[in-house]
């Protein structure tokens, strides 16, 4: 009787986001022209943040300074988190612009689906390089510049529940986001004393250009139906309000941490309430 009661398709899809403040805080967002690294901009922009919107594709960076239009709030820098020469020009253009960093969104990062018997060495290598050491080249950069501000600083790097739960498939970004989540406990007690937080975000299956080209909708159709007890696929939004939360003040006592944020996929074992006996 109780599965006549549970809503096929989610109505939360479409309420409204709360907000919270970035009014005048300085976002250094890598990743930031599409799919969740768009999202997080778009949410601190609406929020009065200033950002520094930093991907290696030029062609989709210029596409989403029109599409922002918000002038002198938005410096666009092309570049590739592998090489931290980019990444200190760009830490340069934002501290010689804006005068300090408030905010990282360390988001940059590639995904691909292979066995693990068939991973071709350059793409394993290729992933690790993207997904954590570019992870640890912006993170590290932009915190010696935050260690240099009295206010400090909050760095949030993405990780993902690949990082908490394995996926098959998926050795290689399992792999990286794991790295993502123990680099981001240890920055955050390297980093205390600085007075700079440091967390991460663990999404689960978040709708985004990059899953589209790995998924067929049919894919996503049986994720949402067997995996994810709320019963919807997530949505950027949901990853960019997460960091919203963890850059404002009523995170102030949150360092270390990964927020988990994939609908209570990983709250089980898997089987969700109603899934057996099956229809």
């Amino acid at each position: 009787m109780y599965n006549s009661i549970l809503p096929r398709h989610m109505e939360i899809y479409e309420k409204e986001e709360p907000m919270t403040d970035q009014t005048n805080k300085i976002l250094f967002a890598t990743g930031a022209a599409r799919g969740l690294g768009k999202a997080i901009v778009e949410r601190f922009l609406r929020e009065g943040a200033s950002v520094l919107a930093f991907d290696n594709n030029a062609e989709n960076l210029r596409a989403v300074e029109s599409e922002w239009n918000a002038g002198e709030r938005v410096l666009c820098v092309v570049g590739d988190v592998r090489q931290r020469g980019d990444v200190q020009a760009a830490v340069d253009a934002t501290v010689a612009r804006w005068g300090r960093i408030d905010v990282l969104a360390n988001v940059a990062g590639i995904a691909r689906e292979d066995h693990f018997l068939e991973i071709d060495p350059v793409d394993w290598q290729r992933i690790i390089d993207i997904n954590l050491t570019g992870v640890f080249n912006v993170a590290q950069l932009v915190a010696r510049q935050m260690a240099t501000q009295a206010s400090g600083g909050v760095i949030i790097n993405m990780a993902s529940k690949n990082g908490i739960a394995g996926e098959v498939k998926y050795a290689h970004y399992n792999a990286s986001k794991g790295g993502v989540i123990l680099l981001t406990k240890t920055m955050a007690l390297d980093l205390a004393d600085y007075n700079i937080r440091v967390n991460a975000v663990a999404p689960g299956y978040i709708v985004t250009p990059m899953a589209a080209e790995i998924d067929p909708p049919a894919f996503m159709d049986f994720y949402k139906e067997r995996l994810i007890p709320l019963n919807r696929l997530g949505r950027p939004q949901d990853v960019a309000g997460a960091f919203a939360f963890l850059a404002s003040d009523d995170a102030q006592f949150m360092t270390g941490h990964t927020l988990v944020i994939d609908g209570g996929q990983t709250s089980g074992d898997g089987r969700k309430l109603g899934a057996y006996p099956p229809e």
